[in-house]
């Protein structure tokens, strides 16, 4: 799969091949099943027009760029991982638009001349609200009304879960409560995290339940506060344990608020600081909770344990 960065106005799409694209276009975060019907509109008709398939998306965020957002954007699948998915969907080229102060000075005439036209696209299927230019004043009526008989174009219906639309939206209100067997309903697969294991407090090991403290990657995601069933991919092998989300307030002092990500592998002694790993999120077993002392934790850390395994158990059967 070939992925191009583009920016304007110095960067644009030069075509060496004048290969000709039918185009999945939006922000595509989660790339979720809503996403997922788009992308597949767009290589079918890739199939039927016999040309290949791209999906032009954008990084970052439109909101740290206009400036209508003040917390921090946090991610459902960063830029790399959103890559990486596009590959295994099946697509054959990727187009990451840098959103910049002067891309978003665009209209939508002059999107489509740079980065429709110019990209010989052929087909754009996008979703049923879709907007581009400044202002976001270009509709996919618009789209189709500009082509000029160059493209045509393709409009998919929203998609819905439980009688509501499936969004980005939808899915980080579900990651902030910690309902990870809805996102993985909502996005088709489980959540995903990655991060590097760094150095912890080492308390795990002296209740004899070591943890893996993982880093993550900057602008993910993170799911609510929490103990967690996961599997964990170390070394491109995939292990199940539980995962504790939270600023454990068994130990700390509770004015020093700083989260941690600490998993415990099931039957697994190794030393791995350092390695980038991946963590699944698949079940949310309980708040996280402050205990009288370290037995009372011990047993709890236990019951977690067992309940991941039957957790685990079942999903196999």
């Amino acid at each position: 799969m070939d992925v191009y960065h583009l920016s304007y106005p110095n960067h644009l799409y030069i075509n060496p091949t004048n290969e000709s694209y039918s185009l999945a276009v939006g922000f595509f975060d989660g790339v979720h099943l809503g996403h997922q019907a788009v992308i597949q509109g767009a290589i079918d008709k890739g199939k039927e027009l016999n040309i290949k398939t791209a999906v032009m998306t954008f990084d970052p965020h439109p909101s740290l760029v206009l400036g209508g957002r003040k917390e921090k954007v946090f991610y459902i699948t960063p830029i790399q991982e959103k890559i990486e998915i596009l590959k295994s969907l099946g697509v054959d080229a990727v187009f990451v638009v840098r959103f910049t102060s002067d891309f978003a000075k665009l209209t939508p005439e002059k999107f489509i001349e740079y980065f429709i036209i110019q990209t010989n696209v052929k087909h754009v299927t996008a979703g049923f609200d879709f907007s581009f230019g400044a202002f976001g004043k270009g509709t996919m009526k618009d789209m189709e009304h500009l082509s000029e008989g160059k493209y045509s174009v393709s409009v998919v219906d929203k998609k819905e879960l439980i009688g509501d639309k499936i969004s980005s939206t939808r899915i980080r209100a579900e990651l902030t409560v910690g309902n990870m067997e809805q996102v993985r309903e909502l996005l088709g697969r489980p959540f995903k995290l990655t991060g590097v294991v760094i150095h912890g407090d080492k308390r795990g090991r002296t209740i004899n339940f070591p943890t893996a403290n993982v880093e993550p990657t900057e602008g993910q995601f993170t799911p609510a506060t929490g103990v967690y069933a996961v599997k964990i991919c170390v070394q491109e092998t995939w292990h199940e344990g539980v995962c504790n989300v939270g600023y454990k307030p068994t130990f700390n002092n509770p004015e020093e608020k700083k989260l941690s990500i600490e998993v415990h592998i099931f039957n697994f002694d190794q030393s791995i600081y350092g390695e980038e790993v991946t963590v699944y999120w698949y079940k949310r077993i309980r708040s996280e909770q402050k205990f009288n002392g370290i037995e009372e934790l011990k047993e709890q850390i236990g019951k977690d344990k067992q309940v991941a395994i039957e957790f685990f158990k079942k999903e196999e059967e």
